[in-house]
């Protein structure tokens, strides 16, 4: 598959199904699904089925169409990495410092020992930060069929982070911002000021026709009220939202909601869920 100037790969990665993706910037399609694999989920080794996957994706794309020297930007579904917040400790001075406090509220978040997580994040000394994590083993497998692909890894990052990146110049002071992707909502609550994040939570929706305003207005007024911060007066939100969020709102029970890709959804057609990851918060 010959390169053209302004194109590259991206790869969406689940617990379930690999997908892959050229995006083109200055001509052709913006985005053109070249490839998507389900498998079945493993319980002892699940990255193993994770890189099986990829390497039958990858290796539809062999012979002519080789993707060897392409980069790649792998997007990873929010459930296979962690997301939360930490507060730096007292008279912190060096990164080890912090890089420890996010160790240790890692293990008290989730029960488990942070050596076998890579862990980044917008370190700070003196305010709190949010950390991301991402198993070791995953990235090695990951690294590992790009080596045997010969692909450029140029990102590997959680869905959300991709959306947030994109859309969060354009979150408005009192609004909340949201990604809905396969049933669940990761909800960022933000701020009055509309640039720092209190919390992050992902949030499984119901099924059908459960997902309605009054679902939307109660859950966000529900997690205003444990975070201890005022409602907020708006969701901006991208990804498969219900189109019922944005209709108008007449009841006080409900709070109003903007897709932010709108445009964008517009223009990917029948994208399908596991196309929908991988594009994560491209541009294209």
């Amino acid at each position: 598959m010959r390169r053209a100037i302004g194109q590259s790969l991206r790869i969406g990665v689940s617990g379930f199904a690999v997908s892959l993706l050229r995006t083109s910037r200055w001509r052709g399609e913006p985005v053109t699904v070249l490839a998507e694999h389900a498998f079945a989920p493993s319980g002892e080794h699940p990255f193993d089925a994770i890189a099986n996957a990829l390497r039958a994706l990858l290796g539809e794309q062999l012979g002519d169409k080789s993707v060897a020297g392409w980069p790649v930007s792998i997007v990873l579904a929010d459930d296979l990495t962690r997301l939360w917040r930490v507060t730096p400790p007292p008279a912190a001075a060096r990164l080890a410092d912090i890089e420890a406090a996010a160790g240790f509220r890692f293990q008290a978040l989730y029960g488990e020992a942070p050596a076998a997580w890579q862990i980044s994040g917008d370190w700070n000394a003196t305010q709190p930060f949010f950390a991301a994590a991402v198993p070791r083993a995953l990235l090695a497998v990951l690294r590992l069929v790009a080596q045997e692909f010969k692909l450029h890894v140029v990102g590997i990052e959680p869905h959300f982070i991709t959306a947030y990146n994109r859309w969060r110049r354009g979150v408005k002071p009192g609004a909340w911002f949201g990604l809905v992707h396969d049933h669940l909502l990761t909800l960022a609550a933000i701020e009055a000021d509309g640039k720092s994040i209190r919390a992050i939570r992902a949030l499984p929706m119901p099924a059908g026709q459960g997902a309605d305003q009054y679902w939307l207005g109660q859950t966000l007024k529900r997690e205003a009220l444990l975070l201890d911060m005022p409602e907020p007066e708006l969701l901006q939100v991208c990804g498969a939202a219900p189109a019922a969020w944005s209709k108008p709102v007449s009841n006080p029970a409900h709070i109003a909601c903007a897709v932010l890709d709108q445009v964008q959804q517009a223009s990917s057609g029948g994208l399908s869920t596991m196309a929908l990851l991988a594009r994560g918060g491209s541009l294209t």
